[in-house]
Formats: C-alpha cells, sequence, structure tokens
C-alpha cells in the first residue's frame, strides 16, 4: 500500500526520546525525530516531511541510511572538506617570508605570479595570487612613489638646501 513507511526501527520510543531530547545538532535531531514519528505515532513519511518541514525524499533517504547501517548512520553528520588550495599551504609560508625580506619585496602582483612558477613550480592565476597575498597574508606591495621623469635633479637639491623646513 503507498503511504505505509515499512522499516523496522529497533530503538524502543524511550530510547529515541532520550536521543531527541540530547542532541544538541538540529540537523541530526530532526533525524531522529523522524525515526520517533514512525516509531510512536506510526506516521507515513508523507507527513513527517510535512510535521519537520523536509522534503519526503530527504525522509527517505534518511531512512534508507538507517536501514543500510543503523542508527549511527543517523546521529552521525559528514561534512564536505572543501576544494583544496591551488597555492599549498608549505608555497604561502615560502611567499610570507619572501615578502617579509627587506630585499626580497615585489612590486607588482604579476611578479609574485611568475616568481611562484619559476621558483616554487606553482602555477596560478593573477586573481588568486592577489587574493592571497593582500588579503589572506595582508601583505602591501613595496612601490616607490611615482617620479616624473623628466625632473632635474640638480633643481631638485637646489630647492631642497634653500627651503625653509619648519619642525613643531
Amino acid at each position: 500500500m503507498a503511504g505505509i513507511t515499512h522499516i523496522e526501527i529497533k530503538e524502543s520510543v524511550e530510547e529515541l526520546e532520550a536521543l531527541v531530547r540530547q542532541e544538541k545538532n538540529a540537523r541530526l535531531k530532526e533525524r531522529v525525530q523522524a525515526l520517533y514519528l514512525i516509531k510512536a505515532q506510526q506516521l507515513n513519511v508523507c507527513a513527517i516531511a510535512k510535521t519537520l518541514g523536509r522534503h519526503r525524499g530527504t525522509v527517505q533517504r534518511w531512512l534508507a541510511d538507517y536501514r543500510n547501517r543503523g542508527i549511527e548512520a543517523v546521529v552521525e553528520f559528514g561534512t564536505s572538506p572543501g576544494r583544496t588550495r591551488i597555492i599549498p599551504n608549505w608555497a604561502v609560508s615560502s611567499l610570507k617570508k619572501q615578502l617579509e625580506q627587506p630585499e626580497g619585496g615585489f612590486q607588482r602582483y604579476t611578479q609574485i605570479q611568475h616568481w611562484l612558477d619559476t621558483v616554487l613550480g606553482v602555477q596560478a592565476e593573477y586573481a588568486t595570487v592577489h587574493y592571497l597575498t593582500r588579503y589572506r597574508l595582508k601583505a602591501k606591495l613595496k612601490v616607490p612613489r611615482p617620479r616624473s621623469q623628466k625632473q632635474d635633479l640638480e633643481k631638485l637639491e637646489a630647492f631642497k638646501k634653500t627651503s625653509v623646513t619648519t619642525c613643531n
């Protein structure tokens, strides 16, 4: 018959009730609650899904996990480790040391990109290098202030000697 859940729950109502009370994680609590609703109130999957505010496919997946692996599958919640970084940690620490050296400073992010490729063998896009350097390592590139090519150095020195300096 449609709508009837065919699953044998080994735990008693009291055990499930205790698990619901002691569970701190809301996601895991919902899963145990689904088992409790089946065991105590004989609800079907659609009714449980409405009660918990989840899709019936989600509740069915929880029950399939329970059938295959038992209560341990219901009360464990895995997290994805995430994507691995393009620039590995050892390369980041090497770059950090290079940025801290006064003579090893870079003027442009493309120089860092080229240094990573030639010295460390790590290829990364410009945006990745910029984000890593500027925001994760909190490093600012050592760029001198711009000077005019037409500037006469003799006149500049004469100006510095004859100008009045003010000190507070």
